[in-house]
């Protein structure tokens, strides 16, 4: 149950109230946006929430327990601050929203209804709808590490200790052709052998997508051609000429651990965990114990 502000209460008491609702998203990079449906634009917290964006919500759904609860923002892509790229770019993945109830007409008296984060967004010609999950869905998620027979690291990361600034694993290149519009042939990379950085991360360095990242599905080397293949298009065009940064992928296997990167010391699965088929075993007439007798 929420305690309103007492200027808060003090409005509603009145009857006759001046209410909207204000929405409030941090992206990923730490960018605050502001929205309201209210007809003119809204200030409070540092923050301007931009009046007419097209921004309507469904019915919040609250569940018992730690369920977890939703609603949905729709929203058409007419707001300077909202538009196919960032979305593409995932600027807005797992944001964080705030959904607030305020006197527009004294935006000191107001109250947070809802926190949560983007879950699911889906992209149209103009439209955009985005799940809004409560803060319950992160209990959801698997915390700590698993006993499986691959790593749980992230390549690079503390866990791992392979320095991915090395030149052994970073190369750059430069757009040479293209083949559609995730697949590109490279300049710059015939020094790495084929397939070294599937599953690695491309960084643009110049070009339309300046900044951006994208996984890496597929990189060949035939003697001859490098041909990189991104698992999707970036949010803008890639062109001829444009540069790159492209960082080594793993498998997380322990056998490429140790012969690709020399690093079975921190490999972090359990290569030699007893499988299913080993559990569910039993003896029948043909199995023979360690003195090679028959088992019977």
């Amino acid at each position: 149950m929420k305690t309103l502000p007492s200027g808060m209460q003090t409005h509603l008491d009145t009857k006759a109230t001046t209410l909207c609702w204000c929405w409030r998203l941090t992206r990923t990079d730490g960018t605050k946006l502001g929205f309201t449906d209210h007809d003119n634009d809204l200030t409070f917290d540092s923050t301007t929430f931009e009046a007419d964006t097209g921004f309507t919500a469904s019915e919040v759904e609250d569940q018992l327990g730690l369920a977890v609860s939703n609603l949905d923002v729709q929203g058409f892509l007419n707001s300077a601050k909202l538009n196919e790229d960032d979305l593409a770019a995932g600027y807005f993945d797992n944001a964080t929203v705030e959904l607030w109830r305020v006197n527009w007409n004294d935006t000191t008296h107001r109250i947070l209804m809802r926190k949560g984060a983007l879950g699911e967004v889906k992209r149209g010609e103009t439209i955009f709808t985005a799940e809004v999950r409560g803060l319950a869905h992160d209990l959801q998620q698997s915390k700590g590490r698993s006993f499986q027979f691959q790593c749980d690291a992230d390549l690079g990361d503390a866990r791992c200790g392979i320095n991915l600034e090395l030149s052994t694993y970073k190369g750059s290149g430069t757009v040479a052709a293209l083949s559609g519009t995730h697949i590109f042939t490279a300049t710059g990379l015939t020094s790495y052998a084929d397939d070294w950085f599937t599953r690695g991360k491309v960084t643009w360095t110049s070009g339309n997508n300046n900044g951006r990242s994208m996984e890496v599905k597929l990189h060949t080397y035939d003697g001859s051609t490098v041909t990189v293949e991104l698992w999707q298009p970036m949010s803008e065009a890639i062109a001829v000429s444009d540069t790159f940064e492209i960082r080594a992928g793993c498998d997380k296997a322990s056998e490429t651990c140790n012969s690709k990167f020399s690093n079975i010391v921190n490999f972090r699965g359990f290569p030699h965990m007893a499988g299913v088929d080993f559990i569910t075993q039993y003896p029948n007439s043909d199995d023979t114990g360690l003195d090679g007798n028959s088992m019977q």
